[in-house]
């Protein structure tokens, strides 16, 4: 029975041998152990926690990012529509003036048509005025070439003022 029961002797020695080795294994191997172990236990945990972070702050960076896009869409929507109504505000500005301008050029060919056909009018009333006085100036000649007819002509003068 001596290898299923050991003797005391060999029973206090292991007891003795174990103490030594629980106390080397505790003092030099368990504490770095379990302090490694523990600081491994915090490194994950620190690293879950910031890929926690990050996952959380790319999700607000991209919820920002929405945002921007959707602040510049609406910014570049509101400048397209300003750039529209400042073309049709220019449109109508320069259609304006120009309508207007139009206006004033005809109504100086009007007054210089006027003018034109005023002077013209003169000018023919002039000249007509002229034909006559030499028209009438032949006839006079040639009917008071005869001294005959030129007493004629003053004696019908003289009665036609007694009759009037």
């Amino acid at each position: 029975m001596g290898l299923v029961m050991p003797d005391f002797g060999l029973f206090f020695w292991m007891l003795i041998s174990f103490s030594i080795l629980l106390y080397i294994l505790k003092r030099f191997a368990w504490g770095p152990i379990l302090s490694a172990l523990s600081d491994r236990e915090r490194s994950i945990e620190e690293a879950l926690k910031s890929a926690e972070n990050a996952k959380e702050e790319m999700l607000n960076l991209q919820s920002g990012n929405e945002k921007i896009l959707k602040k510049a869409i609406l910014e570049r929507e509101k400048i397209v529509k300003e750039a529209r109504e400042l073309k049709e505000t220019i449109i109508n500005e320069a259609r304006h003036e120009a309508s207007i301008e139009a206006n004033k050029v005809m109504e100086h060919a009007k007054a210089a048509i006027d003018r034109e056909r005023a002077a013209a009018v003169s000018e023919i009333k002039s000249l007509i005025a002229n034909f006559s006085v030499d028209i009438a100036e032949k006839i006079l000649k040639e009917k008071l070439a005869d001294d005959s007819r030129q007493k004629e002509l003053i004696q019908n003068y003289i009665d036609q003022i007694n009759l009037n």
